[in-house]
């Protein structure tokens, strides 16, 4: 048997980073047993579902580098096929017309309620042997409604929370296809996963409760069920619901905030699944190792320090010429010409262990690219006047240096502070904010190294 999982979302806005989840967890499986990886939308939804939409999951999933191998499949181009298999079961008797008014299904519902009863459609319309139904109403459009069965039940071993079982007498006819003749979404997902042929449906436990359903129209059908796998819901940093008004939800959110792909999806592998006490490893380590039997059936707890740990690991070791380009084009964004200062593959290998994100990493080395001039507070705490003195000696030195390299810049500054009696930090504090406008920055000769002799000389002239 060939592996085939599915992420299939909605359309209906951004890509959640708990479908970002989802999907790393289907297309890991599938790459672990070398199987295919479907992307399939389901926009039948069609008030809700946009193409902005449909291009943010699209853009998301191509960020986190979680190619599929199928797809994208439309539910919305397969109308024709999801109308074939109705009119099918409709023949065989797996399904039948409901004529019954919205106002009859409200009132139904209604007394159901008083009596403190389950809301749940009676059956009046369904074919039985012996029972007589009434003529079809004139000018009711019926609905399409699955004949489920009455007795026995519906069960299946999760892969993740378990065996569970559902009485089909808790279970009602639910429609299949609207008034209007289009399908609903447990049917569509049904035919779906039957015709693409999928064996293992990874997806989020708020889908637990249409399982039993889309299992007995599978079996109606006379298809294969696929294996379940029901992921935990992720919980915020504060212990809800992740939700967009407290918390970035969006795939989009964390790569606008400058984190790397690869730390929000080795983040992620870690929300739910663990192998032994690993916290850092490649995607092909995570598809080598990943399992179904190690991934946990209690919610997960979203931890951005975590997140912000991880991501800073990853700067780390990433290769300079790529956060060149990331903080490239993060100063353009902002309006700054990244090539109106130095080289930024050699500015980038100076900040990028200070960074625990792409933006503070832009932050950092934005100073260096524009002249940003000392506020007078930052002046009047560190331009003092024996500070002063000592930048104009070693504005000299800097300005006679044969060569304009930390194997000779580093020593003038040393020669400055012997000169004027004071300590390096005396020295380096004042001619960081001369030149960068701020009293931090990585070690000072390789900060004028980079700036360069011109830049550094007429920023010194400009504050001195």
């Amino acid at each position: 048997m060939t592996v085939r999982t599915r992420f299939a979302p909605s359309p209906t806005g951004y890509l959640h980073i708990g479908g970002a989840r989802t999907a790393l967890f289907a297309w890991a499986y599938a790459r672990r047993h070398a199987g295919r990886f479907i992307l399939r939308i389901e926009d039948t939804d069609i008030e809700r579902s946009t193409p902005q939409a449909v291009e943010a999951i699209l853009d998301g999933m191509k960020w986190l580098g979680l190619n599929h191998d199928e797809g994208p499949y439309y539910q919305t181009q397969r109308m024709d096929r999801y109308k074939e298999v109705i009119g099918q079961m409709l023949a065989a008797g797996t399904a039948y017309r409901c004529y019954m008014s919205k106002e009859e299904l409200d009132a139904l519902r209604a007394a159901q309620e008083a009596k403190k009863e389950k809301p749940r459609y009676d059956g009046r319309w369904r074919p039985e042997p012996g029972k007589t139904l009434p003529p079809p109403p004139a000018g009711v459009s019926p609905v399409v409604r699955f004949r489920n069965p009455t007795d026995g039940a519906v069960a299946w071993d999760d892969q993740v929370k378990g065996r569970i079982e559902i009485s089909n007498s808790e279970l009602d006819d639910f429609i299949i296809a609207r008034a209007d003749g289009t399908p609903t979404y447990n049917f569509c997902v049904v035919v779906d996963d039957w015709d693409m042929g999928i064996t293992h449906v990874i997806r989020g436990d708020d889908h637990v409760n249409n399982t039993p359903r889309q299992i007995n129209v599978l079996a109606a059908l006379g298809a294969t069920v696929p294996l379940y796998a029901h992921l935990s819901m992720i919980l915020g940093d504060d212990g809800q619901k992740l939700s967009k008004r407290r918390n970035s939800v969006a795939v989009t959110d964390y790569a606008e905030r400058g984190y790397l792909p690869e730390a929000v999806l080795n983040y992620l592998a870690r929300l739910g699944w663990s192998h032994g006490d690993d916290e850092i490893f490649s995607m092909a380590q995570f598809v080598q190792w990943f399992d179904l039997d190690h991934i946990t059936a209690s919610a997960a707890q979203f931890n951005t320090e975590k997140l912000d740990w991880l991501n800073a690991h990853y700067i780390k070791s990433a290769d300079d010429g790529r956060l060149a380009g990331e903080v490239a084009s993060r100063l353009a964004r902002r309006g700054v010409d990244p090539e109106a200062g130095p080289r930024l593959e050699s500015v980038v290998a100076l900040y990028k262990d200070r960074a625990a994100n792409l933006n503070e990493l832009a932050d950092a080395i934005e100073p260096l690219v524009v002249f940003v001039h000392p506020a007078p507070e930052l002046q009047a705490q560190h331009l003092t006047a024996a500070a002063r003195a000592a930048l104009k000696s070693l504005r000299e030195r800097l300005k006679a240096a044969a060569e304009w390299k930390k194997i000779v810049l580093g020593p003038a500054i040393k020669e400055t502070c012997t000169e004027h009696n004071l300590k390096m930090p005396q020295v380096a504090i004042p001619l960081r904010v001369a030149l960068l406008g701020q009293p931090q920055s990585p070690a000072i000769d390789a900060v004028v190294e980079a700036l360069g002799r011109e830049e550094t000389l007429k920023r010194l002239d400009a504050v001195l």
